[in-house]
């Protein structure tokens, strides 16, 4: 029987583990940060390929180009664009190589070598309860919700049926998020 996992709700618990990601390894650092901000679904993380990220001139993209995550696009943020341009310079990479590649193998890592690196990070930060690979997902969901983001859009990105499968999916229907829509004109 799978666990249950949550969203990771303490900013400061994430930082905790992209510090011990970063010191650990570039790629696996990298893994969590595109994970974590673009909540995109486990197998299609690690079978992106570098052309999906990066132009051919070295230059990282500004959205990901796989076409079932077009609407909304993936955008790839300040975070996840300087994570890939270090990760990217440390390797040497063409672009039809996977980006997340085994050590051993052309091939990506596997499922349970993500899973095994998402929880070396979790446990080195304290946390306790269960993480999985769609806590990745989840945490990305809980935060651009409490950000602000509508539901509707969130829904759409994770792929979910309705609006109430999303909020059940990021641990929103139990607890009353604080929103704060501030537009700062």
């Amino acid at each position: 029987m799978m666990k249950t996992v949550s969203p990771i709700k303490s900013k400061n618990k994430i930082m905790l583990m992209k510090d011990f990601l970063i010191n650990h390894s570039t790629r696996d650092y990298c893994l969590f940060v595109l994970g974590i901000n673009t909540g995109i679904k486990l197998h299609d993380l690690l079978n992106l390929r570098v052309h999906d990220v990066c132009r051919q001139d070295g230059e990282i993209t500004e959205v990901l180009s796989i076409p079932l995550y077009s609407n909304p696009p993936v955008y790839l943020n300040e975070s996840i664009r300087s994570s890939l341009k270090k990760y990217l310079t440390e390797s040497s990479f063409i672009g039809t190589d996977y980006l997340f590649r085994s050590r051993k193998t052309a091939n990506p890592i596997t499922r349970q070598q993500a899973y095994r690196i998402i929880n070396a990070a979790a446990r080195n930060a304290g946390i306790d309860e269960p993480v999985g690979m769609t806590t990745l997902r989840k945490t990305f969901g809980y935060h651009a919700y409490s950000q602000g983001v509508a539901i509707s859009l969130i829904q759409k990105r994770l792929l979910h049926a309705s609006p109430s499968e999303t909020k059940h999916f990021i641990g929103i229907d139990q607890e009353t998020v604080q929103v704060k829509i501030d537009i700062n004109l």
